[in-house]
């Protein structure tokens, strides 16, 4: 999403060069990162064009009015075909990785999602998840308690990676009212069209 210690150019570069292309714009783009998703998942991302969006969005957000909705593909079906979840996440910096606690630990945050089952696939089941809060690695976490790990997430417990270092999660649906427009606006992004697993998905 932005750079870091990798190196590697950031998702943010690529859309600025985009719109310096696409409307002409010479010198400097602006652009302002509203969210963000882990770096191995895939899906919709929401950018502010102007430094005027950039507050009105992160507000949005902060008071949990954009809606987001993910599908997951995991290897083992959960305990029930939905379900609400609430855990409370503790997060370890040096692992990067998230901990997932059923009762309240110190420097833990209330981390909550729902879940449902959308399809069987022959060895993976297909989940929608609808993310009320964001927390570090949440749904990853929360669902590898469960004992759902997702496909090829080696740090919540799956068993192997995939070849590209990408997870299956990826971020479906997100609603939200346009800052200067007003107006509800909802956006779809179908998931990565050259995974055979993700297409088995939309059949």
């Amino acid at each position: 999403m932005q750079g870091d210690k990798t190196g590697d150019k950031p998702l943010s570069e690529v859309v600025k060069s985009y719109i310096a292309e696409k409307y002409n714009k010479p010198g400097a783009v602006y652009l302002g990162v509203v969210h963000r998703l882990d770096r191995p998942t895939s899906g919709i991302v929401i950018f502010a064009r102007t430094s005027k969006a950039l507050p009105r969005l992160n507000k949005l957000f902060a008071a949990k009015e954009a809606k987001k909705t993910y599908w997951a593909l995991v290897k083992e079906s959960p305990p029930k075909t939905s379900d609400r979840l609430v855990h409370y996440l503790k997060r370890n910096p040096k692992q990067n990785k998230s901990y997932s606690h059923i009762n309240e630990v110190s420097d833990s945050k209330k981390g909550i999602l729902e879940y449902r089952v959308l399809k069987e696939l022959n060895n993976y089941t297909l989940l929608e998840v609808d993310l009320h809060t964001g927390r570090h690695h949440q749904i990853r976490s929360q669902l590898s308690a469960i004992g759902c790990p997702i496909k090829g997430d080696l740090k919540y417990g799956f068993d192997r990676s995939n070849p590209d270092g990408s997870i299956h999660l990826h971020s479906r649906k997100l609603t939200l009212v346009h800052p200067v427009q007003k107006k509800e606006m909802t956006f779809i992004a179908e998931p990565p069209s050259e995974d055979a697993l993700w297409q088995a998905c939309l059949k």
